[in-house]
């Protein structure tokens, strides 16, 4: 399926791209998923209740809003949505902020039951169904070089889908950079303690990085499974090699930067490293990004020349993931 672009819109009239439309303000949430010659609006001014979301229809072609009818029970509303559209007729609505059971509905606007209630009500019709998660959550491996922006990525992620993300935090023998906390970016643990604990078989993946040791235990992704979220992984691209040899059925997602020139752009502006450092870091990722493209071991490759743009990519992958291991309830 092709990516499906996000913009930002406020009517119809005003034109649309085609593919999912997301708004959030404080008092206005609403979303607009642009399917043929319609354009559905949920959510919105047009909620007349606090029990369940409110949907509209833009007909394109007479340029008028009508109100179809509402089959099923509803979400309620949130504070904020994400959607995609889907085969056979559906969309799939995350709600923002939500529990984790009553994140994922599937909104059916032309799927053969759709059309069934149309032929017997002669009006237009939609239906809500509830979305259930299977039990395989496959944990995400996100690889790439230092500085290609990972982490970035990684946070908006999590925060447009807390309850559904939950991020190892792997450890590592170097030291802490400024504002870094043990526990929430890393780790920071003694070497020889780490090496340890590796022989001792505690840890899914390890290498040795720019001197230093970066591993993966596996009890950081086992606290994080068990929580019931996703877990996401940031690793190079030794320990994802690492991961896809064990057990652990994960996605593998490799982020590449436009150009050796700007990622060498982005280590200098973050002022943390020596010139060696800089230097080796800039050798690392030339090897790093040759191997990401042509290892095999990436489903999915990403381009980060724009941060917002990268991240659609990113969250339509996600979006695509959900609709594979959910079923309408």
């Amino acid at each position: 399926m092709g990516e499906a672009p996000a913009v930002l819109v406020d009517h119809p009239e005003n034109g649309h791209s085609n593919g999912v439309c997301v708004k959030s303000e404080p008092e206005n949430t609403e979303i607009t998923v642009d399917v043929g010659d319609r354009i559905f609006l949920i959510g919105g001014n047009h909620e007349r209740n606090n029990f369940s979301i409110g949907v509209q229809i833009y007909d394109k072609i007479s340029n008028n809003w009508f109100s179809p009818i509402v089959l099923g029970t509803g979400p309620k509303p949130s504070k904020g949505y994400s959607a995609f559209v889907l085969e056979q007729g559906r969309i799939l609505v995350i709600k923002k902020g939500s529990p984790r059971n009553d994140s994922i509905w599937f909104l059916e606007v032309d799927s053969p039951y759709v059309r069934e209630q149309k032929k017997l009500l002669r009006k237009e019709v939609v239906a809500w169904s509830k979305g259930v998660r299977g039990n395989a959550e496959k944990p995400i491996v996100i690889s790439g070089p230092s500085g290609v922006g990972k982490g970035t990525l990684i946070s908006m992620l999590m925060k447009e889908f807390p309850s559904m993300f939950g991020f190892s935090v792997s450890h590592t023998t170097r030291s802490p950079r400024s504002m870094e906390m043990d526990g929430v970016h890393y780790y920071f643990a003694d070497k020889k303690v780490m090496e340890k604990e590796i022989k001792d078989g505690k840890f899914l993946e390890f290498a040795s990085v720019h001197g230093n040791l970066y591993g993966t235990s596996i009890e950081s992704v086992e606290a994080v499974t068990d929580s019931g979220k996703r877990c996401i992984l940031d690793i190079d691209v030794q320990g994802a090699r690492s991961v896809r040899a064990s057990s652990l059925d994960a996605i593998f997602i490799f982020v590449c930067p436009p150009s050796m020139k700007e990622l060498e752009d982005r280590l200098r502006a973050r002022g943390t490293e020596t010139e060696e450092q800089i230097q080796k870091r800039l050798r690392n990722a030339e090897a790093e990004i040759k191997e990401g493209i042509s290892s095999g071991i990436f489903g999915l490759i990403l381009y980060n020349d724009n941060l917002e743009e990268c991240y659609k990519k990113l969250k339509v992958n996600h979006l695509l993931l959900i609709a594979q291991n959910v079923v309408m309830f």
